[in-house]
């Protein structure tokens, strides 16, 4: 087998809304009573989520695992409910849908209908409908090229205006958030678009990633429907930036940990954002809450794997090991597996992990990488692979079950990445016992223990990365030490729970009682 795999990247096709659209059906309870659509909880407050993707359905990184499971941890406490694109993947992923509104278009956004629907666990999930502008085929940001859709503004104004109108309860009229939860610059504008037409409802902006803005030409501006302080709150150097909209007219802004809190309001990492968000830390309205992951994460059950374990009996490792290293047709070796599961793009250090990759083999050890990404860093990774065949392998693509088994046999994580706002593969590690190697930088610092359950290095350098590896080395040399670690990171707490009380922390001080 070739060191290095081609997996093809498979797009949703195209689809007409059919037979969802008509009348949900319904169910009786014990008592014969109807059951509607969606049962939100008693007297919890209405909020809603909204999202450019989710796993449910379709993802390009790590928001769509948030928006997943976020909206899902605190439903007990608060009526969540999503809003999100009616991309081909979502309609063909929806039980029922059932119409309950209509968006009117503003300047240059479209009309759009809304329909309501729900997953297989009752969770309430509003679709935005325009075939022109959501019914195509690619992820929601870039076509099958890897080029962004020219039509991107419009297409997350429209997403943000309509936030903005259910907001203001004039979308579905059995139901109005009295918080909108906005995720990123495709959201980020319905801050702006309540501002613009003097609404009330309170919004809090979650940052998942400062780099990515929303920056768009300035002709756009009269697409938009916005003028005054709405119009202004987007300007950016001579550009129109979503994003900064946001952070101008969002109630809150909270990122997706502590550390690249402070991080993003210094001129190094801000971005050109650092003063605006400095000055809205000052003020009292930044915060940051780290990540969780969800419960599927458990070595001791996921059906991916080939043998589960436990932090108490970990022997299944090596099964998964073994299974890693025939896919990616390696040879046999008692030296450590080293892994990158990652986006294969330069914020993630590739360069990095292919400068140490030498060090790894000299002194038997091997590497296996599974990502997509930028076509530059996915040529340098297949170069590595065809390098060193049998010791290195490449999967350009992504496969679930193969990954699950990289976390569940792998040794070491290296996580070079030079920039990391919260990140989730390290906490997936974690909890499967492969130690991270990590750039000491956002979230990784909030979520890895130097030398406890995992390591820490504090330069995105290749001589740093270096070092980190021959700790891990040596680490790997003593088993005992070994075995303490990859126990320590295995229990280490981190689920949804602590999150989410910390989100219901953050909308009660904003006033909307769970």
């Amino acid at each position: 087998m070739s060191a290095v795999v081609e997996m093809s990247r498979h797009h949703p096709v195209s689809t007409p809304l059919r037979a969802p659209l008509r009348g949900a059906q319904r169910s009786r309870d014990a008592r014969g009573r109807f059951l509607s659509l969606v049962e939100p909880a008693r007297r919890a407050a209405p909020v809603l989520f909204v999202v450019s993707e989710m796993a449910d359905f379709l993802k390009a990184g790590g928001l769509g695992d948030v928006a997943a499971a976020l909206p899902r941890a605190l439903r007990h406490q608060c009526d969540m409910r999503v809003l999100i694109p009616g991309y081909p993947s979502v309609l063909a992923g929806m039980q029922f849908l059932r119409h309950v509104g209509t968006i009117a278009g503003r300047a240059g956004l479209p009309d759009c209908d809304l329909a309501l629907g729900r997953q297989a666990d009752g969770l309430p999930v509003y679709v935005l409908l325009n075939a022109a502008l959501y019914e195509r085929a690619g992820s929601p940001y870039v076509d099958a090229s890897g080029q962004a859709w020219v039509d991107n503004a419009v297409r997350f104004a429209t997403l943000s205006h309509a936030a903005a109108r259910i907001g203001a309860g004039q979308g579905d009229p059995d139901w109005q958030p009295s918080l909108l939860h906005l995720n990123d610059w495709p959201t980020a504008l319905a801050a702006a678009y309540v501002r613009a037409d003097n609404g009330d409802v309170p919004s809090v902006l979650t940052i998942h990633n400062l780099a990515y803005q929303g920056l768009f030409d300035c002709t756009h501006a009269p697409q938009l429907g916005l003028d005054g302080d709405a119009l202004d709150a987007l300007r950016f150097h001579g550009q129109l930036s979503f994003l900064q909209a946001g952070i101008n007219c969002a109630t809150r802004i909270n990122t997706v940990s502590l550390h690249y809190a402070r991080q993003i309001t210094t001129a190094a990492d801000g971005c050109g954002l650092h003063a605006l968000l400095a000055q809205r830390e000052a003020e009292g309205h930044l915060s940051g809450i780290v990540n969780g992951i969800d419960e599927s994460w458990n070595p001791s059950g996921d059906r991916h794997l080939r043998a589960t374990f436990s932090a108490q009996h970990c022997a299944g490792r090596a099964q998964n090991a073994a299974a890693v290293r025939e896919a990616f047709g390696l040879q046999y070796t008692t030296g450590p597996l080293f892994a990158v599961v990652s986006r294969l793009v330069h914020q993630k250090g590739l360069d990095l992990t292919c400068a140490v990759a030498p060090q790894i083999i000299a002194v038997g050890g091997q590497l296996v990488v599974i990502g997509s990404g930028e076509p530059a860093v996915e040529a340098q990774v297949r170069e590595l692979g065809h390098r060193y065949p049998g010791q290195v392998g490449v999967w350009i693509g992504f496969e679930e079950a193969l990954a699950r088994k990289m976390f569940g046999g792998a040794d070491f994580l290296l996580m070079p990445s030079r920039f990391e706002p919260c990140g989730l593969s390290q906490m997936y590690a974690q909890r499967f016992g492969c130690l991270p190697l990590a750039h000491a930088t956002g979230g990784l610092v909030d979520t890895v223990e130097d030398g406890v359950t995992g390591f820490l290095f504090h330069e995105a350098s290749v001589d740093a990365l270096s070092g980190c590896v021959q700790r891990a080395m040596r680490t790997f040399g003593m088993p005992t030490l070994m075995q303490a670690m990859r126990r320590a990171a295995m229990l280490t707490p981190a689920g949804w729970d602590r999150a989410g009380r910390l989100y219901l922390d953050l909308y009660q001080q904003m006033g909307v009682a769970a």
